[in-house]
């Protein structure tokens, strides 16, 4: 009994083995198994990763190829356009200091010239008192000195004159270098942060001699007035209503009028960017219509006289003014005011022209075509003119502010 048991747990000491060694065989299996899985992943991802790096490389080679050098090209040009206009705002300061100098030489030459014609006058005395045979041409040589010093006197002064108004003139150089050096930087700026991030970048055109071609010029400007004593007012009150309308004023120039039209007054020309010039038609009809919805155009009064600007609120009743009008709203009735008190005025903000005669206020929004149709035949710098040539545009793009101008 006793052979039979070991023998039974022999038996069964032999099965346990067997089982465990067969246990133990599928674990290694399946671990072997698991590593070669493990192993296919990170062949996989090491070959996305190859890949990743020679794109990488070949992207890295062509910008080195393409952008680094083109961008290399363009950062000497534009120094070297910066670096001239530098040197030509140093020699107008150095011409300034000059002048200056000058100035001060032909002050003290006046002084010099004055204190001689008064020993020349007490010297006439003398003479006129101590001698008496002879006076007569004495007395006509020293009225000759005293005539040449006045003539001298005469031409200091006007020495002087164009002294200043060559001293103004070089500042008004000063100031377009100025606006010409900022206008460069901000397109090298623009062409930088271009190349850096990859983003195409349009023409540039600021340094081609033509602002308007440049690509963050979109639309044009233009202020003219007859009354000298009103253009500061008004070109104050015109860069408010540019500003206001989010546009960006990129370059200004300013040019002497000619011609009967437009009298001495400057003319002022805006380059403007920030909103497209289709954008700004809309916007500005929409702000005629809505601040005009009161005003019969081309038409007669109301039935109470009063023709105006009175924008229409939601949620407002019918004749009930909002405590405090939009931004640009606000900006462009101070601008029409101003031009209203001028006797002869011209203002223009992309495709929109107000003109100023001495019996008429009138607005109008221009298309693309109507503007450098009027820009062709220059009528913009002469209001008579202008004023006929709105009154031929269709109604809807023509408003009569002159009762709203008058009784406002």
């Amino acid at each position: 009994m006793t052979t039979v048991i070991l023998v039974v747990m022999c038996v069964v000491v032999g099965a346990l083995e067997l089982y465990a060694g067969k246990q133990s065989k599928d674990q290694a299996n399946a671990f072997t198994r698991r590593i070669e899985e493990l192993n296919q992943q990170v062949t996989k991802q090491n070959n996305v990763l190859v890949t990743v790096g020679e794109q990488l490389t070949a992207e890295l080679a062509r910008v080195k190829q393409d952008v680094l050098p083109a961008l290399d090209d363009r950062l000497r040009h534009s120094s070297g356009q910066v670096d001239e206009l530098a040197a030509r705002v140093h020699e107008a300061d150095d011409h300034l200091r000059t002048q200056g100098a000058r100035l001060q030489e032909l002050e003290q030459q006046r002084v010099t010239l004055a204190a001689l014609r008064r020993k020349l006058t007490e010297v006439e005395a003398t003479v006129r008192a101590v001698t008496g045979a002879g006076a007569a041409a004495v007395e006509g040589r020293v009225d000759a000195a005293l005539d040449r010093l006045a003539e001298l006197e005469r031409g200091g002064a006007e020495i002087l004159v164009l002294q200043r108004t060559l001293t103004r003139t070089l500042e008004t150089v000063e100031d377009v270098v100025a606006e010409l050096l900022r206008f460069t930087e901000g397109r090298l700026d623009d062409t930088v942060a271009a190349a850096l991030t990859g983003r195409p970048q349009p023409p540039a055109g600021a340094l081609s001699g033509s602002p308007a071609a440049d690509a963050g010029v979109t639309a044009t400007g233009r202020l003219w007035t007859r009354d000298e004593q009103l253009q500061d007012i008004l070109t104050d009150l015109y860069e408010r209503c540019v500003h206001a309308n989010r546009l960006d004023v990129r370059f200004r120039t300013a040019e002497g009028g000619e011609g009967p039209a437009t009298g001495s007054s400057a003319r002022h020309r805006y380059f403007l960017g920030g909103q497209d010039a289709e954008d700004l038609a809309g916007a500005f009809s929409a702000l005629l219509i809505s601040t005009g919805a009161d005003l019969p155009r081309n038409g007669p009064a109301s039935g109470d006289g009063r023709r105006g600007l009175a924008r229409v609120e939601p949620g407002l009743p019918s004749g009930v003014a909002p405590s405090r009008p939009p931004e640009d709203e606000a900006a462009l009735k101070a601008l029409l005011r101003a031009l209203f008190e001028s006797a002869g005025a011209v203002a223009q903000i992309g495709p929109l022209m107000a003109v100023r005669t001495r019996d008429e206020l009138l607005c109008a929004v221009l298309t693309a075509p109507q503007s450098l149709e009027l820009e062709s035949d220059e009528v913009f710098w002469d209001p008579a003119a202008a004023t006929v040539r709105l009154r031929r545009l269709p109604s809807h793009q023509l408003w009569d502010l002159t009762a709203w101008a008058a009784t406002s």
